[in-house]
């Protein structure tokens, strides 16, 4: 009987290297990673440049290398984005240990511009964010504008409100405010 229940009991068990046998607590804990030394990755030295207008100009006359600059243009006509190919390049050069991340950040703006600036000479159509709504998103209603600067900038308030209001009575009304009953069509 004894032997009988030990069998029923191993086929119920997991089998061994499944994930279902898995211990969830056998993994390093947080942190782990910072205690290792990381100096066999070229990241994990000191970087080669530490200057962030020494990387941009490094970048920049990158891009002027005749096949360099074809290729990213081929890949704006395709759909690439000028922020894709600006964080790619930040990232291939953090890997290689030419720079740190911050100092990518750093370079970033400008380096998008250069590029939107070399696809707009060569009449190059291009995307700038990767998503088409990137300006739009997180964005802060007028309502919530005003109620926040009532709130937080009480002169800043009275002064913008006292311009609108005398752009209002020399008839320089916001189109919100030109919007009433006077102004509908009758089709409306």
């Amino acid at each position: 009987m004894e032997l009988e229940e030990l069998q029923e009991q191993e086929k119920m068990r997991p089998q061994r290297g499944s994930i279902e046998a898995s211990d969830s607590f056998s993994v390093a804990p947080p942190g782990y990673g910072l205690t290792s030394d990381n100096t066999r990755w070229a990241w994990g030295k000191p970087p080669r440049v530490v200057d962030p207008e020494q990387a941009l100009n490094t970048a920049v006359d990158s891009m002027e290398s005749p096949k360099i600059k074809k290729e990213m243009m081929k890949l704006l006509v395709v759909g690439a984005s000028v922020e894709s190919l600006v964080e790619g390049y930040i990232y291939q050069q953090f890997t290689q240990g030419e720079f740190t991340p911050d100092v990518g950040l750093l370079i970033k703006a400008p380096l998008a511009m250069h590029i939107a600036a070399l696809a707009e000479q060569e009449n190059i159509p291009y995307r700038f964010f990767e998503n088409d709504n990137a300006m739009d998103e997180n964005t802060m209603d007028d309502k919530t504008f005003f109620s926040m600067m009532k709130a937080n900038n009480p002169s800043m308030f009275e002064y913008v409100s006292e311009t609108i209001n005398e752009g209002i009575r020399k008839g320089n009304a916001p189109e919100k405010v030109q919007d009433n009953f006077i102004g509908m069509n009758s089709g409306e």
